[in-house]
């Protein structure tokens, strides 16, 4: 006679938790987001407008403030699209095509990464500065490199680089070659291929490094520091500003200064949340 065989008894979830355990874990989390991130933020806005909306537009309409504006801005829109191109270019090559050195490359992009803003401005400094390498030359052309704005883009490209190629080379290399190969053999040209096969393929997460790359161009503070000089109304940025406003015990117009970054910092955390919904539904196929 065959005995019944007894339902085997379901494994616990690896997952699962306790209900107390889950709760102390969102807390914990929520505890850490509040202490250091939303107090820190709601600081800066309360003391931008302890004085009153006059006191804080005053402080943002003094010139100093509006030039470490414009060359923030500017600095920006030089280094951002530099950086865009070289991260498509490289991405591609390192995801499309097999080459020597290709180890190497990669290397290389992830080395502002682990190299301090301070070093990376140091290292300006030593090759274009007044005793530098290239200083003679450069000193005897006329040409002022170093505590000018072609050093504060040098130093914010330095910085900032890797973020677009960082974001497409591990898309580009999960998407592989063979709608590249398909449009070639199709007799599509190589320009042609990128602009109606890759680029739509890459689109968001090109936005999205692009988003990254200008909220760290426009927030660099170490290496920009070091190539800057801090001359006032001509090589400060926003962050050299509000340190200057800060030394100097104007606090209300620091505050003023910094909450335009802690915006810019808010604006792309939700454009980043934007970007990162619209590129799960396309991955989805939605």
């Amino acid at each position: 006679m065959i005995e019944e065989a007894k339902p085997v008894p379901h494994s616990a979830d690896a997952t699962s938790e306790p209900a107390w355990a889950r709760r102390l874990l969102i807390g914990a989390a929520l505890g850490f987001l509040l202490i250091f991130l939303a107090l820190p933020l709601l600081a800066v806005f309360s003391e931008a407008f302890r004085r009153g909306a006059a006191a804080f537009a005053e402080a943002l309409a003094e010139p100093d403030a509006r030039a470490a504006m414009r060359l923030t801005l500017m600095v920006a829109a030089i280094s951002v699209p530099l950086n865009c191109v070289f991260g498509v270019a490289a991405a591609w090559a390192i995801t499309k095509f097999d080459f020597r050195g290709k180890g190497l490359l990669v290397t290389l992009i992830d080395l502002p990464f682990s190299v301090s803003p301070v070093v990376a401005g140091l290292i300006y400094i030593l090759i274009f500065g007044a005793n530098g390498w290239f200083g003679p030359f450069l000193r005897d052309h006329g040409i002022q490199i170093v505590f000018a704005v072609p050093g504060i883009v040098l130093a914010t490209v330095f910085v900032t680089f890797p973020f677009v190629a960082r974001e497409l080379i591990p898309l580009m290399a999960e998407q592989g070659r063979d709608d590249e190969e398909a449009a070639r053999s199709l007799g599509a040209s190589g320009f042609s291929t990128f602009f109606r096969v890759t680029l739509p393929n890459i689109r968001w997460g090109l936005l999205y490094g692009v988003l990254l790359c200008n909220a760290r161009a426009m927030g660099e503070f170490g290496a920009v520091s070091v190539v800057s000089g801090h001359i006032r109304g001509e090589t400060n940025t926003l962050p050299l500003h509000v340190e200057i406003l800060y030394n100097e015990y104007n606090f209300v117009a620091a505050f003023a200064t910094a909450s335009l970054l802690a915006g810019l910092a808010l604006v792309t955390l939700v454009l980043k949340s934007v970007l990162e919904w619209r590129y799960d539904l396309r991955g989805q196929g939605h």
